[in-house]
């Protein structure tokens, strides 16, 4: 058993975000397909021979994370699900913006299940991973199944799904979104008729225009974008350059794909103001933890 590990914990882009229902319980149905992104976070993870679940945030970030992180959530349920008396010294290394809609914490909290299931040497396979992810967050299940997927749901029920992989452009303005504040709205739009994976990849022009993330919409845009305006501005500026631009999960992260050598020349020539963050992130086809878990036996 290796007493060190150092992973990352990529982000994710929605390249459509459907609500198809509100449920008795308060949650929203939801359909999406979520790609993977190389902007990621990096933890590093120290086993402990005490039992104890410790971390350590190695840069200040844009709002101080509490003390009971998602990944701290999901060592602890991994150590109690386990039995496992090892602990762990976390040290999160925070680069995806908060409040963007790229899922960064949850990715933090699949990446530990990923690496501690390997440190402790609990060689758990990915089926049981997903049962723990589910009760952490809706995304997590997504990230600890490791491919560009079909979701829906509440985030719970992930189909992979192939798609050509994408370099995006992802502009982050420096105003958070607060999700709870837009699934509350009742502005949301609530009703988008349901479709099926399989007769929206059936038509060789929708899965192109899935996989560019021009099919569909995002139906949390509208609210977010009254709550934060500067997503909007963000928006605007990838369309002024012939772009198709949209919201990423509840954002307030915009992107659109960079076919060309010129159209990602364009984007990065654009002036923005401080504090905002802009990258061109090449999609993933897989996450890099994901090898692991092919040799993993119950």
């Amino acid at each position: 058993m290796r007493s060190l590990l150092d992973v990352p914990a990529p982000a994710k882009l929605n390249l459509f975000l459907h609500v198809t229902a509100r449920r008795a319980d308060g949650y929203h149905e939801l359909q999406s397909v979520f790609c993977l992104i190389d902007w990621a976070d990096t933890l590093h993870f120290e086993c402990r021979c005490d039992g104890q679940i410790t971390r350590e945030d190695l840069h200040d970030t844009d709002a101080p994370l509490p003390a009971d992180d998602l990944c701290v959530r999901a060592a602890r349920a991994l150590q109690a699900a386990s039995g496992c008396t090892y602990g762990a010294h976390i040290v999160l290394d925070k680069s995806i913006p908060q409040q963007a809609g790229l899922g960064g914490g949850s990715s933090d909290a699949a990446s530990t299940l990923l690496a501690l299931n390997r440190l402790w040497g609990l060689r758990w396979p990915t089926a049981r991973l997903l049962e723990l992810a589910a009760g952490l967050g809706a995304d997590v299940p997504f990230f600890v199944a490791g491919r560009t997927a079909w979701v829906e749901g509440i985030g719970d029920r992930v189909q992979p799904i192939a798609l050509p992989t994408q370099r995006w452009a992802v502009v982050k303005p420096p105003q958070g979104t607060p999700t709870a504040a837009i699934f509350r709205s009742p502005d949301l739009k609530r009703n988008t008729p349901a479709v099926t994976m399989s007769s929206v990849v059936a038509d060789p022009a929708n899965r192109e225009a899935l996989a560019r993330g021009c099919w569909g919409g995002n139906d949390l845009q509208a609210v977010a974008v009254r709550l934060c305006p500067d997503t909007e501005l963000a928006l605007r500026h990838l369309q002024s350059l012939g772009l198709q631009a949209r919201m990423t999960g509840s954002g307030s992260a915009v992107f659109a794909a960079v076919p060309t050598a010129e159209a990602e020349a364009a984007f990065r020539s654009l002036s923005w103001p401080t504090g905002w963050q802009t990258r061109v992130c090449e999609g993933l086809s897989e996450h890099p933890l994901l090898w692991w878990q092919k040799d993993a036996i119950i």
